[in-house]
């Protein structure tokens, strides 16, 4: 699994080949001309300039935490800058949530299916794997599952909007019975909130750290929020971000200071920029389109899909989750599907810490035009009918 996403990023290179596979947002969204204002200014004045190019805190750029922190407390979440810290995009959120918390040997609760790109943050630590239930089983249970095999859970990992691979949100049922659970386990509840922006629900359901921090205050939560631009604004700039209670924030700062002093100041100086004078704007040309990506999915699933199939309904983010009958293997119709179809998705499998997904298969169709969707999503049901 170490390749999977490096293997997502290159496939669909050749020019006949529609890919469904990395969820990679579309480069016509991003705000260039925004961006080379921003450096425009910013180079415009030496003092400013000097600065984006200097050495900052390991925390990060005080105006840009003080931005994220002001829009989480609009969010429900009230916090301050220094409940911030800037990072290396959402991926290093989550290794140095996993470094903080996880030891070798340690339980880390999980959903099946659940972030590939957690599963190798985590894996570095080499943790053990349980599957955190939505239904919320009680804590007793997850504590004497993990001590039968010598272990203490550490740790729950959970994408509660437009989840990747699977496209659900949860409920506000369901995340105030997570928050309880792990609450009583006494361990942090790391939400993974890359997706949050692209909803096309404006009812959107509050974080689990605005829950957290309603209830007990930011300095009560045992929330780690992993918040990311990339899927927003750009992800060359690899900024995303940490918001947790101080002494978290301060051991996340700790931890990065060991592996890169601070994210690119200069990074961090463009997103500022951009998303201080325009974000809303951006999400809502990034909602429109995904939101017409969305709906051709989806058409085009229920048009073309043999009976048998079954696929997620998102109402927002970039992915469907698809299940095939019982005896398809979603690795071997890739190979097929590449070979014949010039289609590319992700098989489950490497959505499953412990093994499973071996009929599943995830679409994404952020880097695809509607057309596009239509022709892919014709060729793979057309092989899938093929082989039923």
């Amino acid at each position: 699994m170490a390749s999977d996403i490096s293997d997502l990023l290159t496939a669909g290179a050749r020019a006949d080949m529609i890919s469904f596979a990395g969820g990679m947002p579309e480069p016509d969204l991003f705000p260039i001309e925004a961006f080379d204002r921003a450096q425009r200014d910013v180079f415009a004045e030496p003092s400013r300039g000097g600065a984006a190019l200097q050495y900052t805190t390991c925390a990060g750029y005080r105006p840009l935490r003080a931005w994220i922190a002001q829009r989480m407390t609009a969010a429900g979440c009230a916090c301050g800058p220094d409940n911030i810290v800037i990072t290396s995009g959402a991926q290093q959120a989550l290794s140095l949530s996993a470094k903080l918390f996880l030891s070798k040997g340690d339980t880390a609760l999980v959903t099946a299916p659940t972030y590939m790109g957690a599963l190798q943050a985590f894996g570095a630590c080499e943790p053990r794997y349980d599957e955190l239930h939505l239904d919320a089983a009680p804590a007793h249970n997850y504590r004497e599952h993990a001590a039968r095999a010598g272990s203490q859970v550490r740790l729950a990992y959970i994408v509660p909007d437009f989840a990747n691979p699977t496209g659900r949100t949860l409920s506000l049922a369901v995340r105030r019975k997570l928050l309880a659970l792990t609450r009583e386990l006494n361990i942090p509840l790391v939400e993974d909130a890359a997706y949050v922006d692209l909803g096309t629900d404006h009812s959107q359901v509050p974080s689990c750290a605005a829950l957290a921090a309603q209830d007990y205050g930011i300095e009560g939560s045992h929330v780690v929020y992993c918040g990311t631009f990339s899927k927003t604004l750009a992800p060359g700039f690899r900024v995303g971000w940490i918001c947790a209670r101080r002494d978290v924030a301060d051991m996340v700062a700790l931890a990065k200071q060991g592996e890169d002093v601070h994210s690119s100041t200069f990074g961090q100086v463009m997103l500022h920029e951009v998303a201080s004078a325009g974000f809303e704007d951006q999400l809502k040309k990034v909602r429109r389109t995904y939101e017409e990506r969305r709906r051709a999915m989806l058409q085009a699933l229920a048009q073309t899909m043999p009976p048998g199939v079954t696929w997620t309904r998102p109402q927002g983010g970039l992915f469907v989750w698809v299940t095939l009958p019982e005896h398809m293997d979603a690795r071997r119709l890739l190979v097929e599907a590449h070979d014949e179809a010039r289609v590319a998705f992700v098989p489950g499998q490497a959505f499953f810490a412990n093994g499973g997904g071996r009929n599943m298969l995830r679409l994404s169709y952020s880097m695809t035009n509607p057309r596009q969707i239509q022709e892919g999503v014709a060729r793979l049901a057309a092989l899938i009918q093929a082989r039923l």
